[in-house]
């Protein structure tokens, strides 16, 4: 057996870990491996999808029409006039096709409930989904910006703010996003190498890794969220905010992994620290998660002229492939102040590096230089989201605007809620009833399991004998079973990460029984040592050669178990 060096892997990003652990679980051909570390759902919304191949055939329709002269396969520019009939023309002669009778109504929302011009709107549109022009704005398409505006101003600010004094930018999913707000503010001047980050603690991973990178080398501040208050931040720790050296707070709500968000009392007492002592704090919030919250209420509604919001389109729709996003910024926003202040020697660099986009390049917004700096500046002229992109973005987001009832959110709830209900009854241990959690995810606490399924000496034990990275990776090598450390997020205690979006509930149910029945060995092995906290814990197999049978309520481990998990790396 080959000896594994857990203190060097322990150091390695999650991502990367998990490849490891997927090698391991995957080891026993007579057992299917259930990746539960993986965050890509497997649910998505169909229906607008429909309407994204109903509009396709429209559209080509349209093109052929244009070039009805030439011969077959060849088509032209979809005509502005008179187009309002014949897309009319088309859904009544496709009534009976779910996508186009959702194109119809669409259309009529959008009219009769935003106020768009319903032919300059169809038209665009008609041109986006064939991909046949640059994106024009470059920053978002016109009609679709205002479209995708009201679903984000509904969702994470609960009419709070009102949505003509945001502007958005399409990106290519939350990743991006990130990406290129923290370029920018490189780029900028607005952070330097040995400035402050304060980071909400425990967050996506890639979001602790990014400011120590060298091409940032900035200082981070945790900012941690306690376990205790149900993953709140206490007080003590937002009150960091308030030390000026820290340039930007950037924080996921809700979080990732403990999937909860920030309640009333946390928000208010952020915007009291931004209002009272910070008006010059950079907030960057990503809110992937926000739209699987009850009553979700964004750090941007709070904070509007401080924050930048982040929101992907991946997780809730089902869409981690088609790399949709936006970055809201309210247009009256600190960044650009903290631009217009900048040293005059930087404020010249800055009019050289704009100066090829416009006479004025010290009035150019934060934002737009978002869409410059994303193509290297000089590319700024074919920058843009790709056009049937921003189209099945505004599909998206028509389809949740237009459910009145919010069907699709109620259901979407109910299946992951579902999922952890199964998962922690077979585990053997309650689960905590908490209005903020979200429950994308879920983080499977050591300590807390060890408690209560055999009591504090127990539990004293395995936290003084066993290392947090082996328990992953005996549970995936005896189980194949692969759960995400904890500690790699920022978590504060030993603990597994699971996804409650990619395996389906029966499956949940499989992993609390394989984790119970592991527990219970680790239990016998505890009795056998009579609790010595001294005794070297058994040695098991790192090679994933054993099914037994654990003692007491586990049953065997692995077996049986079908999963359509992939191995591919995630965003948040």
């Amino acid at each position: 057996m080959t000896e594994i060096d857990y203190a060097r892997l322990a150091q390695l990003s999650p991502f990367e870990l998990k490849d490891t652990l997927i090698s391991l679980a995957s080891s026993q051909a007579s057992r299917t491996m259930l990746n539960a570390g993986r965050g890509n759902p497997n649910f998505l919304a169909t229906l607008p999808r429909r309407a994204f191949f109903a509009l396709g055939r429209f559209a080509v329709e349209e093109s052929e029409m244009s070039f009805s002269y030439m011969p077959e396969g060849v088509g032209g520019l979809p005509h502005l006039d008179g187009i309002t009939g014949r897309f009319e023309s088309f859904v009544a002669r496709h009534r009976d096709d779910p996508g186009a009778a959702f194109l119809r109504r669409a259309v009529s929302y959008v009219r009769d409930q935003i106020g768009l011009p319903e032919a300059e709107f169809v038209h665009e549109i008609t041109e986006a989904i064939l991909g046949c022009e640059y994106p024009v704005p470059p920053r978002m398409l016109k009609l679709t910006e205002k479209v995708v505006r009201e679903y984000i101003v509904k969702e994470m600010v609960g009419g709070l703010l009102s949505s003509a004094d945001v502007d958005l930018f399409a990106v290519e999913g939350g990743t991006a996003a990130m990406t290129y707000i923290f370029n920018s503010l490189r780029e900028n001047r607005l952070i330097a190498p040995g400035d402050k980050v304060a980071i909400g603690m425990p967050v996506f991973t890639p979001y602790i890794e990014i400011p120590e990178l060298s091409d940032y080398r900035l200082v981070e501040v945790p900012v941690n969220a306690d376990p205790e208050m149900g993953w709140q931040f206490p007080q003590a720790e937002l009150d960091k905010l308030a030390d000026p050296a820290v340039k930007v707070f950037f924080v996921t709500n809700p979080s990732n992994p403990p999937s909860v968000k920030i309640d009333a009392k946390g928000l208010e007492a952020i915007a009291a620290i931004v209002s009272e002592k910070r008006p010059d704090l950079i907030i960057l919030t990503d809110d992937v998660y926000g739209t699987f919250a009850d009553d979700f209420e964004s750090l941007f509604a709070r904070c509007p002229r401080n924050t930048a919001l982040v929101y992907s389109f991946s997780k809730y729709f089902g869409a981690t492939g088609w790399r949709l996003g936006v970055i809201a910024m309210h247009r009256d926003n600190v960044l650009d102040r903290a631009l217009a202040s900048l040293p005059e020697e930087d404020r010249k660099a800055l009019d050289e590096r704009y100066r090829s986009l416009t006479p004025d390049p010290r009035n150019l917004a934060f934002l737009d230089r978002l869409v410059a700096d994303s193509r290297s500046v000089a590319l700024n002229h074919t920058a843009g989201l790709s056009t049937p992109q921003q189209v099945q973005m505004l599909l998206f987001s028509l389809f949740a605007l237009m459910d009145g009832k919010d069907s699709y959110k109620a259901a979407l709830k109910k299946v992951i809620r579902s999922r952890k209900k199964a998962l922690y009854r077979e585990l053997g241990v309650p689960i905590d009833d908490d209005a903020n959690s979200v429950d994308y995810y879920t983080l499977i606490d050591l300590e807390k399991v060890t408690l209560g399924l055999y009591g504090r000496d127990f539990a004293d034990w395995v936290r003084d004998t066993q290392n947090p990275t082996e328990i992953l990776f005996r549970v995936a090598a005896e189980t194949g079973i692969v759960l995400l450390p904890g500690k790699g997020f920022g978590a504060p205690h030993p603990s597994g990460r699971a996804s409650l979006a990619n395996l389906n509930e029966y499956q949940y149910a499989a992993i609390g029984r394989s984790l119970r029945g592991l527990a219970a060995e680790l239990h016998g092995t505890f009795l056998k040592s009579g609790g010595r906290r001294d005794a070297a814990p058994q040695a098991s197999p790192i090679a994933g050669t054993r099914t037994s049978k654990g003692e007491g309520p586990g049953e065997e481990r692995g077996a049986g178990i079908t999963s359509h998990a992939g191995m591919t790396k995630e965003e948040p």
